[in-house]
């Protein structure tokens, strides 16, 4: 699309323009009868009005609904905090302003705004804390970046300052159609991942705004354009994608589009969801992966293994995901499952001016421009120099040089981090912050919450299903999931958050942390101490060095890890020692049938770190059972016959540490996918890279035998 002249014969680009953020403040009912007389004399073309009882004939939107709109572009976005001020989706939302574009912010009055009783306060209060009993940091702090923006234009009902003109807005239409340096660079490194070497991916990142999803546009349309078959497009959402689809028709004029598929003779670009993908064996000559910080690692691993020419992209500063951790950790597996790969960085605004004022505005207010301590000032450190310390939270808000370290080492930890997560920060009422500090930086942090202490009749009703407290993980998964209500009752400490600097890991900080909360829980009263996250074998292993046992794993991956989530107990007091007894017990009595049903794709290495127990030897076995299993391992018996005898020896057998040591990763996997998870012999095969049930077979027989001679049995 070619830019257009104004009144005078120039050209004025959106990239020429800066965007701009107008707060309007006051009561509510003058704050949107202000900006309704703001917005219908301004004429803007592309216009949002994001929260409740908008004006007549405006488009709005609240809520989730606002994700809608990625992708697209306004002029003018009005953001209702009257309605409540959702940190993800005002993150989300001030990304589709074009430049000379404007935020409208209706406050109430600088000075109660913090006293408000917000309605987002009821997605991170917890009972038996209600809605009005938030500390308001978070708002506080909102107030006092937005106050010393020199930047931004205000307009007070105490003061009655009359609104402002509206800024001049650009002439030339949409924008992002002629490539940057920084996306003819990415899009050269995308034909090259088609034409070049197989196994060479690349990786874009950028803060938003920067084109990359429009690279991939450009990219597409030009190996479309000669001759590529066939490219599949993935994200989390197809609404994600709708600038990849824009750029690539406008690219190919006399191309067909439909909802998700665009068709270029006999060339085409079509979307597929992550999970869908995941689950078909449809080939690409290219797939293009958008937001990826979005989507669970185990997914990108599979796709990454599966396709050998695959690229990419994901945001720096996002509402969903950061691109810091998530390069930190993919880079590993990119290392390992490709010949080698290249990280490109698009740095130039396509939508905006660079610097622009709004864009820096944003940053802070949720805090998407924080970073961890530098590594080079945590070189050398010994772990005697870190001092714990418990954090006033109220403080925090105020110290933004500490607050800048710790979120950011969030960040830089859980790649699924997002403005939400700093709302939370603040303002959860039972959480606690503590951290390691070393030479004036954050070292590690860990994050706590108080959960349980409810009456009887509550947690009966808990394990009933009829009361789901919000807040309190533990002991609802414990009574409503394993029917433990004294769960419910007891009182406990969870572990939401552990993380430790890059430069410090390796050091035992972390399991310092570890110690140190589970200490002040046990000298406060506590019965249990309790954390959920999702199961790796590397994660288990840290946690069982601690002295804590799993107790239940989810029978579903997480939408965020892609891992199915396990929860571990560490007992605290003799209440707590009987419950984390009786739930392990009810945990080991469980999961061997559970690998039979929903959880027949778990990894074997995973089953057995979660089965482990001690070192004692299985519980004798029946003279039936012995003659069952010798006929199995060591003479022709077939398994089908004798599946009963060869489960009894397995899940004891699993559970015991020096038992599995004896056996190798192909031994472990076939005994769990053939004998627990009841998967077909073509099934164990291919997960163990043999060639058939033959094989397997042979191999089984061994591993019994194997068994069997170390219990000298």
């Amino acid at each position: 699309m070619c830019p257009g002249p104004d009144a005078h014969g120039a050209v004025i680009s959106s990239t020429d323009l800066p965007r701009r953020a107008l707060v309007i403040s006051g009561s509510r009912r003058w704050c949107s009868e202000t900006a309704e007389q703001f917005v219908r004399t301004a004429g803007y073309p592309d216009l949002h009005w994001f929260g409740e009882n908008p004006p007549q004939g405006i488009p709005s939107s609240l809520g989730a609904a606002a994700f809608r709109l990625l992708g697209g572009e306004l002029d003018l976005l009005v953001f209702d905090a009257w309605s409540g001020f959702d940190p993800d989706a005002f993150g989300a939302l001030t990304g589709t302003i074009r430049g000379g574009g404007l935020l409208l912010l209706l406050t109430p009055a600088w000075q109660t705004w913090p006293n408000f009783v917000d309605p987002q306060n009821s997605r991170i209060t917890v009972a038996p804390f209600p809605i009005d009993r938030l500390s308001g940091n978070f708002i506080r702090r909102l107030v006092r970046i937005l106050r010393a923006d020199r930047q931004l234009l205000l307009c007070e009902q105490s003061s009655e300052t009359p609104l402002p003109d509206p800024p001049p807005l650009p002439t030339s239409g949409a924008a992002g159609m002629h490539p940057t340096p920084d996306q003819q660079q990415a899009i050269a490194a995308l034909l090259r991942v088609v034409t070049g070497h197989r196994r060479r991916p690349v990786v874009l990142i950028s803060d938003r705004g920067r084109g990359k999803s429009a690279a991939f546009g450009f990219a597409a349309a030009e190996l479309m354009r000669t001759g590529t078959r066939r490219i599949l497009l993935t994200a989390p959402r197809l609404q994600a994608v709708n600038s990849v689809f824009e750029h690539a028709r406008r690219c190919l004029p006399s191309s067909i589009q439909q909802t998700g598929h665009l068709q270029a003779g006999d060339s085409s670009l079509e979307f597929i969801a992550p999970d869908d993908l995941r689950h078909s064996d449809q080939q690409a000559d290219l797939l293009l992966v958008d937001e990826a910080a979005a989507i669970p690692t185990p997914l990108l691993k599979s796709l990454l293994q599966r396709f050998s020419r695959i690229a990419f992209a994901t945001t720096v500063h996002g509402y969903e995901g950061t691109g810091r951790g998530f390069v930190i950790r993919f880079s590993a597996m990119l290392d390992r499952y490709s010949n080698s790969w290249k990280k490109l960085r698009l740095e130039t605004p396509v939508r905006w001016a660079s610097g622009d004022p709004l864009e820096q505005l944003v940053f802070r207010m949720l805090a998407l421009d924080v970073n961890a301590a530098p590594a080079e000032a945590l070189q050398g450190l010994n772990p005697d120099e870190c001092e714990l310390v418990l954090l006033d939270r109220e403080r925090l808000a105020q110290d933004e040089p500490l607050l800048s370290e710790l979120f950011g080492l969030l960040v830089l930890a859980h790649y699924r981090t997002r403005p939400l997560d700093l709302r939370h920060l603040l303002d959860g009422p039972n959480l606690s912050v503590r951290v390691a500090l070393a030479r004036g930086h954050v070292v590690a942090t860990v994050l706590t919450a108080t959960e349980g202490g409810f009456e009887p009749g509550v947690a009966r009703a808990i394990r009933a299903g009829e009361r789901r407290p919000q807040g309190h993980l533990l002991p609802e998964t414990l009574a409503a999931c394993q029917g433990l209500v004294e769960a419910a009752t007891l009182h406990c400490v969870r572990i939401i958050r552990i993380a430790v600097h890059p430069a410090a890991q390796g050091m035992g900080i972390g399991s310092t942390l570890v110690r140190h909360v589970v200490s002040e829980a046990r000298r406060d009263g506590v019965d249990y101490a309790g954390s959920s996250f999702g199961a790796t074998p590397g994660l288990l292993t840290f946690w069982r060095k601690q002295g804590w046992l799993p107790v239940r794993l989810g029978i579903q991956r997480g939408s965020s890890s892609g891992e199915h989530s396990a929860l571990l107990l560490q007992a605290l007091s003799d209440k707590g020692a009987a419950l984390v007894n009786q739930a392990r017990e009810r945990f080991l009595f469980q999961f061997p049938h559970q690998l039979g049903d929903r959880l027949q794709d778990l990894e074997a290495d995973l089953v057995v770190a979660l089965m482990q127990v001690d070192d004692q030897l299985p519980p004798p076995l029946s003279e039936r059972d012995l003659d069952d299993l010798k006929a199995f391992a060591f003479e022709r018996r077939q398994l089908e016959d004798v599946i009963a005898s060869v489960w009894t020896l397995a899940c004891p057998a699993l559970a015991n540490r020096l038992a599995m040591q004896q056996l190798d990763e192909r031994q472990q996997a076939v005994l769990v996918a053939r004998v627990l998870q009841r998967r077909s012999w073509q099934e164990v095969a291919a997960g163990s890279a043999l060639t058939g049930r033959k094989q397997a077979l042979a191999l089984l027989r061994e591993t019994i035998g194997q068994l069997l001679r170390n219990y000298s049995l």
